[in-house]
């Protein structure tokens, strides 16, 4: 094995050197250390096996170590393994020893020191265990072993001397090819060098040939290398250095892929036939001047397809068909679309028709051939592929002329209908497809024939009634036909959305109508599927796609018939009455689909209430018509999903729509009136106030029309108004809080008056089960939000009474500011420090300290600034005062309770 490690090491020496340089030096460096890998390979492995040999050792120690009893002489031999017993050495005749040095200097227990008489002293376990060694500790297997072995498998399976000599072959001749340019020896003449090069490949291919049937692997593995120096020498000698003709060049390419062709017949070596036919492919490419004539170039694609077809005749290889399909059709595509003239359609469409049939005979070949083997098989991309990308092509050729396209179209589904009635006994399967792709392109021919809105009308009809045969026979084939129309009418509708007539009346208008047809046809076809219990996902994307279909349409209408400022107002209408539907629809049929398209529809009242609100007050004129519908649509649609899973989240979305609807009223009608932005925060936030009171006291207010069922998500909706109003809360701390055209009155004015109203109400709904694990937190929450509020309301009074800034940097430069801070804040210090004290609440008094070290601090780092003016000085006297009345009141803290004291 050392040799091929020093062979890998050679030539990864040869290309790194090919690289960098010095390809000698790193030759020889890459064979020692190939040498030396391989060496560490085999002493690992050597290794391996001594862990292997220890543990069986340490394996008999714990066996006698298990057993516990005293050992003797006698006891002890039976016990050990033979393989331990023969690396014992025995001591040589001495005076017994004291029983205590029953053991050699070496190390090894002699066993003649051990007492003969099971009376004897028994001998310690102790000194045996200097026999057996300690357990081997494993050594774990890294990433660099793991691939040492992985190139290790490479090369030690399989064909090990073609991988190898290929390699090194082809890095030899790099290597020799490279050197001998950079010294300038190659003075042979460029003839003559691919003379060479070519005889060389054809004596390979030669004896790979003889060498078929002894070495299979090794023949096909050099036939295939030689016949690829071969086209690479043809191409050099043409394209690089211009030794051949073209006519010439191709011809030999030509040559040589019929020859790759036969050799991969004859020795049913497919991997040669997919070498030879993606030479034969590329040959036009590589040989190209870029003057080539279209008939040349597809005469050969034609003979090279219909040798195809003699493979096809003889072998069943589908890849060798896949990629001819591919490569044909992908090239000539690509011409067409870099070429292609009108004038040209005369000599362009033989050939698309021969390939045209030529790729339909080879499926029915394929298919013929397989029904002895596997009744049914049909190569699918060929039987559904070849006609699709013919019909592309065709349409390209005809540069878009609708009624030819049509008869082509026509003649299409004439050839498929003959097909599938000649073929339907011995292929079932095949004889369908064929008479699914016959229907296809007879209904393909009337978009082409007429208008694409009738179009639409008539695929998605088509489509629901071949769903609806294909469930009543049992059959796939009808369903997905259905399916494919009703996709074909999207495509339809959506082309005639372009340029569509602007003036025709609002739903009055073809479009719409066969929106709405293609809506209900995907609906109808959904039903059809949960009414048969079959393909429920399937059933869930035809709901949602004709649901779709249908806002899509009402709002096309809405979005070019409705002004700009009510188009909210008409599509929070429309959105009701889908709600509506979808919700009495629930009712009989109790979907999940449908119970959430109307959750779905109560929900959307929220966003489309805050767009009326943009363009005025949303309960006047259009908009309050608006809330109206919804609210008619919406209860009732709430009394249809009474006994729905999706109530919950519909009530919800009922309520939060209203709390909205009433929340955008009460600031339209502020602003309005010019009030302040106080009054406009409180005119927000109260019905979200009321609200929440309301669900906290009386919930069969808000419980209607479901009253009964309203406590199982009561808990939800406190949850989320609380949330809510926590938002608003901290919202409320940054308003100036303007109370315009009264004047300001600290606490009393509307802003602070409604950030007490949630106060209450959430300190309400703490004290509730329905807070959960919230309410044991209920002092600490309440007391930060107290203290938020305190801040903000002093800091608001120094703005609106003393004209003190409210932005950040105002606020920490105002002296003003800064000393009500100071005051007021150790005030609530002196006040939680001595109420503390006095009722032995430890934690309120360590928090009055701490508030009281805090203002200390802000004091000597912000107040200080301010120590020249008044209200700096005032700073600093309250607190020291405050601070001297505390050590009159409480000066120590209160004591804790004793252990065990119940609180």
């Amino acid at each position: 094995m050392a040799w091929m490690w020093a062979i890998v090491g050679v030539v990864a020496g040869l290309v790194v050197g090919g690289l960098v340089g010095n390809a000698g030096a790193l030759m020889l460096a890459g064979g020692f250390i190939g040498m030396i890998a391989a060496r560490q390979t085999a002493l690992a492995a050597r290794l391996r096996r001594a862990e292997v040999q220890l543990a069986d050792l340490w394996s008999t120690r714990a066996q006698m170590d298990a057993a516990a009893a005293p050992l003797t002489r006698d006891a002890v031999a039976p016990a050990m393994a033979p393989s331990a017993v023969d690396d014992v050495s025995f001591a040589t005749p001495a005076p017994p020893p004291p029983p205590a040095a029953a053991a050699t200097d070496a190390g090894v227990l002699d066993l003649r020191a051990l007492p003969d008489s099971p009376s004897a002293p028994p001998v310690p376990v102790a000194e045996i265990r200097p026999l057996f060694p300690e357990p081997p500790v494993p050594i774990g297997e890294s990433t660099a072993d793991r691939w040492i072995a992985a190139i290790k498998r490479w090369f030690t399976e399989g064909n090990v001397p073609v991988k190898v000599g290929m390699l090194v072959l082809f890095a030899g001749v790099a290597a020799l090819l490279k050197y001998a340019a950079d010294e300038g020896w190659l003075t042979l003449p460029i003839e003559l060098r691919l003379a060479g090069i070519g005889l060389a490949a054809i004596a390979a291919l030669g004896f790979g040939w003889r060498q078929r049937h002894e070495r299979r692997a090794f023949a096909l593995s050099l036939q295939g290398g030689a016949i690829g120096v071969l086209l690479l020498t043809v191409y050099a000698a043409f394209g690089r250095y211009g030794l051949l003709p073209v006519g010439a060049a191709f011809a030999l390419m030509l040559v040589l892929v019929a020859g790759v062709g036969l050799l991969a017949v004859l020795q049913d070596a497919l991997a040669l036939a997919v070498l030879g036919l993606l030479a034969g492919f590329a040959a036009p490419i590589l040989l190209s001047t870029g003057e080539g004539n279209h008939v040349v170039l597809f005469s050969y694609y034609a003979l090279l397809n219909v040798a195809i077809l003699a493979v096809a005749w003889v072998r069943p290889w589908r890849v060798l068909n896949l990629l001819g399909f591919f490569f044909t059709f992908a090239i000539g595509s690509a011409w067409g679309v870099l070429r292609y003239d009108p004038a040209l359609f005369a000599s362009t469409e033989p050939f698309l028709v021969f390939h045209f049939l030529l790729y339909l005979a080879i499926p029915i070949l394929f298919a013929w051939r397989s029904v002895p083997t596997r009744t049914g098989a049909i190569d699918g991309t060929l039987v559904f592929g070849t006609p699709l990308i013919t019909f592309v092509l065709q349409a390209g050729l005809l540069d878009g002329e609708r009624l030819p396209l049509a008869l082509s179209a026509l003649v299409l589904a004439v050839v498929y209908l003959v097909l599938a009635w000649a073929l339907l006994r011995r292929m079932r399967l095949l004889g369908e497809s064929f008479a699914v792709l016959a229907v296809g392109f007879a209904t393909l021919a009337v978009p082409l024939a007429f208008s694409a809105r009738v179009s639409g009308c008539v695929f998605a009809l088509e489509g629901a009634a071949l769903i609806w045969l294909g469930l009543r026979q049992g059959r796939r084939l009808p369903q997905i036909s259905g399916l494919l129309l009703q996709l074909a009418a999207a495509g339809a509708m959506s082309m005639a959305f372009i340029g569509f007539d602007t003036s025709a009346p609002i739903f009055a208008n073809a479009r719409f109508i066969a929106g709405v047809l293609i809506a209900a046809a995907a609906l109808t076809s959904a039903w059809l599927y949960l009414r048969a219990q079959r393909q429920a996902v399937l059933s869930a994307v035809l709901y949602v796609w004709g649901l779709l279909w249908w806002l899509g349409s009402l709002l096309a209408e809405i979005d070019r018939a409705v002004p700009s400022d009510l188009k909210a107002a008409a599509t929070l209408v429309a959105i009701a009455l889908t709600t509506w539907f979808a919700a009495e629809a629930d009712r009989h049929w109790r979907r999940p689909a449908l119970a959430w398209t109307a959750v779905a529809g109560l929900w959307a009242g929220l966003p489309l209430t805050i767009a009326i609100a943009l363009h005025g007050q949303p309960l006047a004129g259009w908009a309050l018509a608006a809330h109206l519908a919804y609210a008619i649509a919406g209860s009732r649609s709430l009394v249809c999903l009474r006994e729905s899973t999706a109530l919950a989240p519909a009530h919800l979305g009922w309520l939060w729509t209203w709390t909205v609807v009433f929340a955008l009223a009460l600031d339209a009608v502020a602003e309005s009136l010019g009030l302040g932005d106080g009054w406009r925060l409180a005119a927000t936030s109260l019905p979200l106030i009321v609200l929440h009171a309301l669900a906290l006291r009386a919930p069969r207010v808000l419980a209607w029309p479901v009253v009964e069922r309203f406590a199982e998500h009561r808990r939800l909706l406190l949850g989320s108004q609380a949330v809510v109003i926590a938002v608003a809360f901290v919202g409320t701390l940054f308003s100036a809080g303007g109370s315009q055209p009264l004047p300001f009155v600290p606490l009393l004015n509307p802003l602070e008056l409604t950030t007490l109203g949630m106060l209450i109400v959430t300190a309400l709904w703490l004290r509730s089960a329905d807070a959960g694990a919230l309410a044991k937190q209920r002092p600490l929450l309440l007391a930060g939000a107290s203290f938020a509020f305190i801040t903000a309301a002093t800091l608001r009074a120094a703005h609106q009474l003393a004209g003190a800034p409210w932005d950040l940097g105002g606020v920490l430069g105002s002296s003003v500011s800064q000393t009500s801070l100071a005051v007021v804040w150790s005030v609530l210090g002196v006040v939680g420090w001595v109420i503390g004290s006095r009722r032995g609440q430890r934690g309120l008094w360590l928090a009055g300290a701490a508030l009281m070290a805090i203002v200390l601090v802000k004091l000597l780092l912000i107040d200080l600034q301010h120590l020249g003016n008044l209200f700096g000085i005032a700073s600093f006297l309250a607190y020291g005062l405050l601070c001297t009345l505390i050590g009159y009141l409480a000066p120590a803290p209160p004591r804790s309770p004793p252990a065990g004291a119940t609180a």
